[in-house]
């Protein structure tokens, strides 16, 4: 079982401590959980209160809160980002794969680097490479001149078409695809005409891509994800879309094809984006944002409706639906009283 002293906790952390650095500390849990060998964290002062009753060895918060908690302590600047590092030193996820199955199919031509792991009926295609420490899932497809650099990871049944690029460092969770066709299609006047899509995939390094999210390849030039991205589930990324450096985006996004998003971006949940427009750095969409339109400036953006009772929602979408003609009884009454005062 792996524990840390929470003295050499909190200088991993670079934290102050508070009480006894002599504890040992096996696990992380939420403040209302957590058992005595175990820290916890409080981000939000709205929680305070519970940290009387908090059972946990040693709590991470902000010099704010300090008063609030009478047992052993760490003070940091970011209580969250430093549970998301104590959290990475108790991650207990085990390797898609820790081997060459011998079940796997792997092309002579195929090149793998160093200590390289391949799952139970995965298929490599010819001209692919592998960088050192590649790890790849049981029932993965990786298609033909594919390079995946080094110490990337699939989970299982991850599809990646031919020629697509994926850096160093990068995660992509079950189900994924990548490298498939746009949608593209001209129409002659009877049928749909299929347009073969021509470019790739390009992903950044230290890239990780949540479980089912589809990446397609560009038509003439290439889909090109920036380093440092995240992407959640079930994300549909469309043809010729480039997103920059350190941008996230949540789950359920749909993103139409050739669109640009800038740097330090954070795209919220069931949010729906146009093509053919920019983004620029810094921009946040809320969830269920709707952006039909470039954005120039840096800031927040939202769009979606909150959940409302029925009853009020009815009435709410019986004034939209007659905004037109509230309008123009409005612009009557304006006219109207514009001639009195004449």
């Amino acid at each position: 079982m792996f524990f840390i002293r929470l003295a050499d906790l909190a200088q991993a952390l670079n934290a102050e401590l508070y009480g006894d650095g002599e504890i040992s500390i096996f696990g992380i849990a939420s403040m209302r959980s957590a058992q005595r060998g175990q820290i916890t964290f409080l981000s939000n002062k709205r929680y305070r209160t519970k940290l009387s009753g908090c059972q946990a060895s040693a709590v991470v918060l902000k010099r704010a809160d300090l008063e609030f908690f009478h047992g052993s302590s760490l003070v940091v600047a970011d209580p969250y980002l430093a549970y998301a590092r104590i959290a990475q030193l108790f991650d207990s996820t085990p390797q898609p794969s820790t081997r060459i199955a011998q079940s796997a199919v792997i092309d002579r031509t195929a090149f793998l680097g160093k200590h390289v792991a391949i799952g139970a009926n995965t298929v490599i295609e010819s001209d692919v490479v592998l960088g050192d420490d590649v790890v790849i899932g049981a029932g993965c497809f990786i298609g033909k001149k594919t390079h995946i650099g080094s110490r990337s990871r699939l989970w299982a049944n991850v599809s990646i078409y031919h020629e697509v690029e994926i850096g160093q460092d990068c995660l992509i969770q079950s189900g994924t695809v990548i490298g498939s066709d746009g949608f593209g299609y001209a129409y002659d006047g009877d049928k749909w005409v299929k347009i073969p899509h021509l470019g790739t995939v390009i992903i950044g390094h230290r890239v990780e891509i949540g479980a089912c999210t589809t990446i397609d390849r560009g038509a003439l030039d290439n889909t090109k994800i920036g380093n440092d991205v995240v992407i959640d589930n079930q994300c549909q990324i469309a043809h010729n879309v480039i997103i920059g450096n350190n941008t996230a985006v949540a789950g359920g996004v749909i993103m139409a094809g050739s669109l640009k998003i800038g740097r330090y971006c954070m795209i919220g949940g069931a949010s729906v984006i146009n093509g053919h427009i920019d983004i620029c750095d810094k921009v946040t969409v809320t969830g269920m944002g709707m952006v039909m339109r470039s954005i120039t400036e840096p800031g927040i953006y939202s769009s979606g409706v909150p959940i409302q009772p029925n009853k009020t929602w009815r009435k709410t979408a019986t004034l939209v639906m007659n905004i037109d003609d509230i309008r123009k009884r409005l612009k009557n009454i304006e006219r109207k009283f514009e001639n009195i005062k004449k």
